[in-house]
């Protein structure tokens, strides 16, 4: 029996952990942290030995194979030992791809995955398709393998996940675009984060579709250098495509294969550029497998917005607060505000992932009358903006109380108060979700 060692005991390593026990591996899994108690109990259920606060050497370096979760980096004592020796290391996406027979639509980039993800699912689930989602959001994939059947699987995959994946295989691979992000873990090289994103198209067959931004340079650029065997499918706000989509005034113009279809912007559900763009690559992706135009218009045109993504909270005395939590970068935070028609009061800060805040200069000056700090470190954000707003419109806070609090004291009838962080969480809270919804509460409290 070959020994399966699991690193990392949240959402992904106890999926992978149960599908190696349902496949009949002697399976263990170590976590150098707190195990949460929802987990501990999943992997009791099952009979799956762990431990948690250490790695024991003994009980890792043994294994066959070590499936590793996305949030422990290679640099990791443990993992460069594993290397060192030879011990074949997997994502989870890897792992439980070997056991997986569905149609999969996979999503990566830097911004909107998660929301074009979404749409997809949701595109599907209206056309009546039997669809699991999963990777970077929701259930574990390898859960949902070991223990559920989906014809469809929608996932959205991280770099990070990425990472640790060789001989798996999406039948439509998108990239929604490429922005520096998570330089940190990638030794602060672009190239290397490039790499990573574009390992989602390493597998790719002439069947298979990839779904592209043609406006984003980044993109381009890599794609000039690589040779990817699969139908392309561009998507564009700049010019038109022979196949893919476009935008042509006030419309989406969708080609696929023999297909034409059209959408009108005023009917989607989502506002704004960055949406047009997930709009795009949503609506190409269900053109790919068949989706009929009716079910694409109506489902682009009543989707709703998901939680930490753009999400209005409240209107308090005629100030909107809305929750954009999960931007953790520079990029999504530059869409966030340039979507914004009134006066903002910015909420922005947390684990710094080597940002270069410069790109929203003239959009901060632009759109924004107030900054509250959010976060253990503000240094870089006071560099960066204090010239713009003025030193008496800009402060640092330590909770998201505390921020919505500040929020508010700088906000006049009509702003909109707007958490779109730049940042990791990390530094003051648990993961984005729960910034999101710390200041949710902050907010009802008011």
């Amino acid at each position: 029996m070959s020994r399966i060692v699991v690193l990392g005991g949240a959402e992904s390593g106890v999926g992978a952990a149960v599908l190696a026990k349902v496949k009949g591996f002697d399976v263990f899994l170590s976590d150098k942290g707190k195990i949460a108690d929802h987990y501990a109990d999943t992997l009791r259920e099952w009979k799956i030995p762990f431990e948690e606060g250490q790695h024991s050497e003994e009980l890792i370096l043994n294994a066959d194979e070590v499936v590793k979760s996305p949030g422990i980096p290679t640099a990791a004592p443990m993992v460069q030992k594993l290397m060192q020796q030879g011990t074949p290391i997997l994502s989870e996406i890897e792992f439980a791809g070997r056991y997986d027979t569905a149609k999969k639509i996979c999503i990566t980039g830097s911004n909107g995955k998660t929301t074009t993800t979404s749409l997809i699912y949701y595109l599907l689930q209206q056309a009546g398709l039997n669809v699991g989602l999963g990777g970077n959001i929701g259930k574990s994939y390898a859960f949902q393998v070991a223990t559920e059947h989906f014809d469809y699987y929608v996932l959205e995959i991280s770099s990070f996940q990425l990472d640790n994946v060789y001989d798996f295989r999406p039948d439509i691979a998108i990239i929604t675009n490429i922005t520096p992000d998570h330089l940190d873990r990638y030794n602060y090289n672009m190239e290397e984060y490039v790499k990573a994103k574009f390992r989602i198209t390493r597998n790719l067959r002439p069947e298979d579709c990839f779904i592209f931004d043609s406006d984003d340079a980044i993109t381009i650029d890599h794609l000039n250098k690589i040779i990817i065997q699969a139908k392309m499918l561009p998507f564009t706000q700049n010019g038109k495509v022979d196949q893919g989509a476009y935008l042509e005034g006030e419309k989406i113009v969708v080609k696929y294969e023999e297909s034409e279809s059209e959408i009108y912007l005023k009917e989607l559900a989502l506002g704004g550029k960055h949406n047009i763009y997930n709009s795009m690559a949503a609506a190409l992706a269900a053109k790919a497998v068949d989706i009929d135009d009716e079910t694409i218009r109506g489902s682009l045109a009543t989707f709703e917005p998901i939680e930490h993504r753009l999400e209005p909270v409240l209107s308090i005395k005629d100030v909107l607060y809305i929750n954009d939590s999960k931007a953790t970068n520079v990029d999504s935070a530059w869409y966030a505000l340039e979507c914004q028609t009134k006066p903002v009061v910015w909420i922005v800060g947390g684990k710094d992932k080597g940002n270069d805040y410069s790109v929203l200069t003239d959009l901060v000056k632009e759109k924004v009358k107030a900054i509250v700090c959010l976060g253990v470190d503000n240094s870089k954000i006071h560099a960066a903006f204090e010239d713009i707003v003025g030193s008496e419109n800009i402060t640092d806070t330590g909770s998201a109380d505390a921020a919505v609090k500040a929020a508010s004291r700088f906000a006049s009838p009509g702003d909109v108060v707007l958490l779109s962080p730049c940042c990791a969480s990390f530094d003051l809270f648990s993961c984005y979700e729960d910034r999101g919804e710390q200041f949710k509460a902050a907010v009802r409290n008011l």
